[in-house]
């Protein structure tokens, strides 16, 4: 017989609980079961869950700690809310729970979350991506940790880009992940924010320059619950996108001719400016 229970995966964003998605306090709000962990998401969001909840802190157990949950819902038809710190795709050991959800024919849906590199970025007021400055936005972690990278995933290699970084789970080897991205080719100038807590009540946020990260991470005694952002576009300014430039148009807008023969031009000078 097909399971009724379901197990949704909910982001809980980077802290603050007013930053859940209105889906998310719905669904815990209708859940029978509340999984959180205590040590990476804030405890005022349990304030949307049912007063007849059950709540179990996962913070201490391994997965064969929430298995049996898991097993208890598809037995007897019990809807999950199991919170996961930020967005369930990044970092959230969320496919291998999946994986087994699926394996006790249970239903599963993921509920997205901010990320605290988006979170961050709106903190201090910054775009990440600048026109003519920064157009990609790469999300990683410094190798050597718990869980190994894959081969060619090195952040010097990232750092080779010049594009905004965010750099998650290494301010505990900030020394190292400074020499990794002076090596990648980051200038020792180029701005950084280091985010510790974001959106919770004890947040701290401090800029640098990379050439000052291990210093600033040292002495403001941080190792943990921390992210770095890096890149010129952390500081860039005079730049223009062309979505709102008079010239350029789509389905619900036309083109000023003149705005259009004046960014047609400028595109082609950049594209000369350019070739090698």
């Amino acid at each position: 017989m097909t399971s009724t229970g379901k197990v949704w995966f909910v982001g809980a964003g980077p802290g603050a609980a007013d930053l859940l998605t209105l889906r998310a306090a719905r669904v815990i709000a209708d859940a029978d079961v509340v999984i959180w962990a205590a040590s990476l998401v804030h405890a005022d969001v349990l304030a949307h869950a049912r007063p007849d909840a059950e709540i179990v802190d996962s913070s201490q157990l391994p997965i064969e700690g929430v298995l049996p949950l898991y097993r208890r819902a598809a037995a007897d038809g019990l809807t999950v809310a199991r919170i996961h710190s930020g967005d369930p795709a990044l970092w959230g050991a969320v496919q291998e729970q999946l994986d087994l959800c699926r394996a006790l024919d249970l239903a599963v849906e993921i509920v997205p979350g901010v990320s605290s590199f988006t979170a961050v970025a709106a903190i201090v007021g910054r775009e990440l991506t600048i026109p003519e400055v920064a157009q990609s936005v790469i999300l990683t972690r410094l190798e050597g940790g718990k869980t190994p990278m894959p081969a060619g995933e090195r952040v010097r290699d990232f750092a080779r880009h010049g594009t905004t970084m965010a750099l998650f789970l290494s301010a505990a080897r900030a020394g190292q992940a400074q020499t990794e991205l002076l090596a990648g080719g980051y200038p020792a100038d180029t701005p950084v924010v280091v985010a510790y807590q974001a959106t919770w009540p004890d947040e701290l946020v401090v800029r640098c320059a990379l050439g000052d990260l291990a210093a600033t991470v040292k002495e403001h005694r941080l190792w943990k619950h921390t992210l770095f952002l890096v890149g010129p576009a952390l500081a860039a300014t005079g730049t223009r996108s062309h979505l709102y430039h008079p010239g350029h148009f789509h389905t619900f807008r036309r083109a000023e001719p003149a705005a259009r023969a004046e960014l047609r031009r400028s595109r082609a000078t950049a594209a000369e400016d350019a070739t090698p």
